[in-house]
């Protein structure tokens, strides 16, 4: 698993790197939030760890991007200083799901990542889950989530901007259309 870290100071910053590349992770790294951000608008990582206060873009603020982009799920670790409820609850409100608190300890960044995989893990896994399409197996209408059956059309135009066209494919002409009209003259 890739993890991104954004730390303005350099020994900070390498001190973490060689607790994750020890653990089996692969990193990528930059020194404040704008380079960060840079760095995901390029590459796909399932895990940030960020400083709190950087230059340019501060955590709280790479972490509201984020969220605010959509798309794959980003596990956000911010990587602090400060303590106290007050910054707690200002960093859960701009998305934060985990925090280390600075000076790092190893065992404790072993444990976040951990609960980072798991989470993304389930993620994944509701995800993989919502896909699935309650299809009748026969006449192939759709359950939808008030437990009515609907076409697979009208299924799919309802949730999504797909539009649908129909038309015959050969196969079926043969088996269903030709003994009705008779076969090629």
């Amino acid at each position: 698993m890739n993890v991104l870290i954004a730390e303005d100071d350099a020994v900070t910053r390498m001190l973490l790197k060689q607790l994750l590349m020890s653990g089996g992770y692969e990193v990528t790294e930059s020194e404040d939030g704008a380079s960060a951000w840079k760095v995901l608008q390029s590459i796909r990582v399932p895990v940030v760890i960020s400083d709190w206060q950087m230059p340019d873009l501060q955590g709280p603020d790479l972490c509201r991007k984020i969220r605010s982009r959509g798309g794959d799920y980003i596990y956000f670790i911010m990587l602090t200083s400060n303590t106290g409820r007050s910054s707690y609850l200002a960093a859960m409100d701009a998305g934060v799901d985990d925090f280390l608190t600075k000076p790092l300890d190893a065992i404790e960044l072993q444990c976040r990542l951990r609960v980072a995989e798991r989470i993304l893990g389930l993620r994944h896994e509701v995800q993989r889950l919502e896909g699935l399409l309650p299809i009748c197996s026969y006449c192939k209408r759709i359950r939808d989530e008030n437990q009515n059956w609907s076409s697979l059309e009208g299924y799919i135009e309802k949730r999504s901007k797909a539009e649908f066209s129909h038309g015959i494919c050969p196969d079926c002409y043969k088996k269903h259309i030709e003994p009705v009209v008779g076969g090629p003259s």
